[in-house]
Formats: C-alpha cells, structure tokens, sequence
C-alpha cells in the first residue's frame, strides 16, 4: 500500500510540475506574441542593417558615381534613397517620432552617405522600439499621400529593405566586388 501512495504522490507531482511548466511556457508564448509584427520587425532590423551598410562600406568611395545604365541612379543615389526611404517609413511607425535627417545630395561624399544611413537605421531602431501592434490599423499616409493603414508601412520597410540590398549587391557584383552575404 505504501508503494502505491508513493507512485501516486510522484504522479501528482509530475503531474503538478509538468502543469507548472505548461503554464509557464504558455504565458510566454502569449506575451511573445503580444506584439508580433512589432517584435519581428525589431528581430530583422539589425541583420538588415548590417547587410546594407556593409554593402555601403564594401563600394569603393570612387565608384559611388556609379550606374550601370544611363537611366539608372548611381549608387550614390541609392544610398540617398535606402537612408530617406528609412527615415520616411519609420516616422509612419514610430508614432509622431521625428527624424534627425540631413538633406543629402548625390555628390555628398561616401562618408556621409554612410553616415546618414546609419542614422537612418539608429532612428528607425527607436521608431519601431515605440511600435505597437494595436496600432497597425491607423490611417497615416502612404504612397502618394494616400491614406493607408500603419501596417502598410511595416510592410513597405521590410520590402524595401531586401528590394535595396538586391539592388546594392547588383552595384557591387557589376563593379566586380563580391556582396556582403556571398562572402563565407
């Protein structure tokens, strides 16, 4: 009989603690997914950033005039493009944060480009750490001035974000300089 109070008091326990830990790592999950467009968005941000401002670094100041075809921007300018594009989607998600941003040219040296992209990228970072889920259906101006929901520029960021590097990697690979992520 005792042996049997004994298995039953360690199945209770097991069964207790496995409770324990079933509520524990459930509560964590439903905290984690409190916000998880926000807390994907702040994951990708640093892997982001890296990739494009080393694709920055990688060009050489000299090539920044750089376009492979006459209709096509320099690089320089693209890099003008990824820092406004940054700063522009990031005020639409930090909710009224305003942005520090230097109005930049296309013959403004390397230096500085890469400097104002890595500013863009250090704003962006506070916008989305003031991000909120609940909030992702705002209206707030999208493409053109016309009115979308905060969610699209989330969306528009991270799209832009790969859209950018392919384009940036393009520059490089024509310039014959291996891309960041090719790199082991």
């Amino acid at each position: 009989m005792r042996s049997n109070v004994t298995l039953i008091l360690r199945r209770l326990s097991l069964k207790k603690l496995f409770s324990i830990v079933l509520i524990l790592t459930a509560s964590a999950a439903l905290a984690q997914t409190k916000n998880p467009v926000s807390t994907v968005l702040r994951d990708m941000l640093p892997r982001q950033q890296k990739k494009l401002t080393a694709a920055v670094d990688a060009m050489p100041a000299a090539k920044f005039a750089y376009k492979p075809t006459p209709e096509q921007m320099t690089f320089a300018h693209l890099v003008m493009h990824i820092t406004e594009s940054n700063n522009h989607l990031c005020s639409l998600l930090g909710d009224g944060l305003a942005s520090k941003a230097s109005e930049l040219k296309e013959t403004d040296t390397k230096e500085k480009l890469a400097a104002e992209l890595q500013a863009s990228f250090d704003y962006c970072a506070q916008a989305v750490e003031k991000m909120d889920d609940s909030k992702l259906g705002d209206t707030v101006k999208g493409h053109g001035g016309d009115p979308a929901p905060r969610a699209w520029a989330a969306i528009a960021l991270t799209n832009d974000w790969a859209d950018h590097y392919a384009a940036a990697a393009m520059y490089l690979r024509l310039n014959g300089i291996l891309p960041p992520t090719a790199k082991k």
